[in-house]
């Protein structure tokens, strides 16, 4: 049993103790991170959320009780110590640490609790299953390297809600029991037990709140909140996650885009010391693919993707102008200094490529005297060479590299090896910060699966004022007023203009492929707010965990959620998501939801997945010609169990019937017993007159 703080409180901090605090009496609490005994004389590293500070404990200053005490620490043990702070001899000194000159000379320990030993070392330099990091995350969050982590999340969102509030923002907490409105990621959906049948989700973001508030007059409002997806988790991806969410009336997209700039400068000032020009660089949607093959660009570094598809359309090399012929595009990329590349990396490269869905890479490398190296070059005239240098900007000691192929795939394969490129040479600085804005990107893009315009960003974008007459006859066209902010290559959100008209927001809804009754359905509430004045208003919203993933410098968002959940949404730790208890799914009353399916032959189908269900556990066979008769008593069973839960009983009392104990004697009819087939036919094995029973006694 751990021994009692009474009489012990804090003085100092392990990792705050500095040679200023030499000669006095100071007490310090934590855990033990390293325990030497040297005999007579015991070294321990007391590590807090500070850091770390040196314990000596001397056989000849302290008791001889806690002697034993100090001989008896183990790793993870918490402790409490007093003692004199003093300054270390030269050759002890610990660069490594901040508190590498001075240790605690202790007077007095106390053991506070021990602990067992902890299933990986609490080292930040040893490499561990992240699902076992995660099934005791209690004990990697002591690790320093994810205590930073964590203050470095709370300093990002310290800064935004100070920034926020300098603008007269409003921090208002949005409901997260919301209307499912299916469009885009599945919702988590939560069943209603006053309302059977009835389910409320998860918000996915506070999208149409942050607009009925815009409506209420709010003006600026701004939230940390969480949001929820259901939908397949990768680096940068968790079931659920923060979002920052703002949004300002009678604004334009120049006045968000203001705001969040000189934001994102001021954040990146106060965690990294780094003075970020502004404004940030902006391009279209259209110049960041044929630039950069992405809507979300990495700035880092230069390297950008020249058109070379005039020029081959005429050049001498039959295969890259065949391409063209078939209504396809050749790209190039020049890499400063890619000829040192060797052929490993080369090889490294053309393998990447056919992963990308290429046909390899063609590439042509100069030598520092200007030569050319590579099978390509006999198959290009030498004024055809001439004018594709010119165009690459290519000098001697780089390498050229080509895509040919239809525009968006020649894009997507060239745009992925610029940045396998850029890894290979070390250009995608982790120390770099390179913000990137991305504006005009198409209102709607074709679904081949659902044959239906979708919303590129979200159903309530406006689109650009030109393009609204485009709506009526060519709404592929037609650009939107939404802009993305790109960190890094990575998108840190999406913002825009939104509809504030009901025509125009009713136009969409009817391009997405909503019926007038279906959009009621869904988004009556905020067609029906449209119609008390409206205000043109506009905002963003960015992942907090991915913009903080990239300023700590992690390879994954889980590094700086403080209880992330694994790639298969589950939680090691406390074993969700997990089975409840029957009473619980009693209460919620599930197949009142599925009673009520209105769709053609719904009911009927959920109740011959059920018989399957029950003749499976009670190993009965049943015969097609009994299906149908059995699924309409099971629906009629239930439908009636729905009736009697209906009736209001609170205020009847019992019935009581009493009834005289009376001999009564019947006198038995025997029926002819059954044929043996009948009997034995809905037996799985069967021999002859017998059939076969799991063994149920040994």
């Amino acid at each position: 049993m751990g021994e009692s703080m009474k009489g012990m409180k804090r003085t100092h901090y392990c990792g705050k103790l500095t040679e200023k605090n030499i000669g006095e009496i100071v007490t310090v609490m934590g855990w033990v991170q390293r325990r030497r005994d040297l005999g007579g004389v015991i070294f321990i590293d007391l590590r807090d959320v500070t850091g770390i500070v040196q314990v000596v404990i001397d056989a000849g200053g302290v008791s001889e009780g806690d002697f034993i005490k100090g001989e008896s620490l183990r790793n993870e043990y918490v402790l409490a110590v007093s003692g004199r702070l003093e300054r270390r001899d030269e050759e002890t000194v610990n660069v490594n640490i901040p508190t590498g000159t001075i240790d605690v000379r202790a007077g007095e320990l106390r053991i506070l609790n021990k602990s067992k030993t902890p299933p990986f070392m609490l080292d930040e330099y040893v490499e561990v299953r992240e699902e076992l990091r995660l099934k005791y995350r209690y004990l990697d969050l002591r690790r320093t390297e994810m205590l930073e982590n964590l203050r470095v999340r709370q300093s990002v969102l310290s800064s935004i809600r100070n920034y926020f509030e300098e603008k007269d923002f409003m921090e208002i907490e949005t409901p997260i029991l919301t209307k499912s409105t299916p469009e885009g990621a599945m919702d988590y959906l939560v069943p209603s037990r006053v309302s059977k049948g009835m389910f409320y989700a998860l918000p996915q973001s506070p999208q149409i709140y942050k607009q009925l508030l815009m409506v209420s007059g709010v003006d600026k409002y701004y939230q940390v909140a969480k949001c929820f997806r259901d939908e397949d988790l990768r680096a940068d991806r968790q079931p659920e996650f923060t979002q920052i969410d703002m949004e300002m009336s009678f604004a334009e997209q120049d006045d968000v885009i203001d705001i969040l700039e000189e934001l994102f400068a001021k954040i990146l000032n106060k965690t990294k010391g780094i003075d970020v020009k502004i404004p940030f660089p902006r391009m279209t949607y259209e110049e960041s693919m044929d630039k950069y093959g992405f809507d979300k660009p990495d700035l880092r570094f230069e390297m950008p993707m020249v058109d070379l598809t005039e020029i081959m359309e005429v050049c001498s090399f039959e295969v890259f102008r065949k391409v063209v012929d078939q209504g396809g595009i050749v790209k190039g990329l020049c890499i400063k200094g890619g000829n040192k590349l060797t052929r490993t990396q080369i090889e490294y490269l053309t393998e990447k490529a056919f992963g990308f869905g290429g046909k390899g890479m063609a590439w042509i490398a100069i030598e520092p005297d200007g030569s050319l190296r590579s099978v390509l070059t006999k198959y290009f005239s030498e004024e055809d060479m001439v004018k594709i240098l010119e165009k690459l900007e290519a000098k001697p000691g780089d390498m050229i590299v080509f895509s040919a192929d239809e525009k968006e795939k020649a894009r997507n394969i060239l745009g992925h090896l610029r940045l396998e490129i850029a890894e290979v040479l070390g250009l995608r600085d982790k120390n770099k910060f390179a913000f990137a804005i991305v504006t005009d990107f198409p209102l709607l893009e074709w679904s081949e699966d659902e044959k239906r315009y979708i919303a590129m960003h979200h159903p309530f974008t406006m689109p650009n004022d030109e393009d609204i007459e485009l709506l009526k006859t060519h709404p592929e066209d037609v650009k939107a007023k939404s802009y993305d902010i790109v960190l890094n290559g990575i998108e840190l959100g999406s913002g825009s203009i939104r509809i504030h008209l009901r025509e125009i927001q009713s136009r969409i809804f009817e391009l997405l492929g909503f019926k007038a009754e279906e959009a009621k359905e869904r988004f009556g509430f905020l067609l029906n707010a449209f119609e008390y004045g409206t205000p043109p208003h506009g905002g963003f919203a960015f992942g907090l965990d991915r913009l903080i993933m990239i300023i700590a410098g992690a390879p994954n968002i889980r590094e700086v959620i403080a209880f992330p959940k694994l790639r298969d949404a589950s939680c090691p730790m406390i074993e969700t998501p997990s089975k409840v208890a029957m009473n619980q799914l009693m209460d919620l009353d599930l197949l009142v939801a599925l009673s009520e399916i209105k769709d053609d032959g719904g009911a009927d189908i959920i109740a011959e997945e059920m018989l399957e269900h029950i003749a499976h556990l009670s190993k009965l066979n049943i015969e097609d010609d009994e299906r149908a008769e059995l699924a309409k008593n099971l629906t009629d069973i239930i439908a009636f169990a729905d009736q009697l839960a209906s009736v209001e009983i609170g205020d009847i009392d019992p019935l009581s019937f009493i009834i005289d104990n009376s001999n009564v004697f019947r006198k038995d009819e025997v029926n002819p017993s059954l044929p043996v087939e009948e009997v034995l036919k809905n037996a799985s094995v069967k021999k002859g007159d017998y059939f076969y029973v799991p063994q149920s006694i040994s």
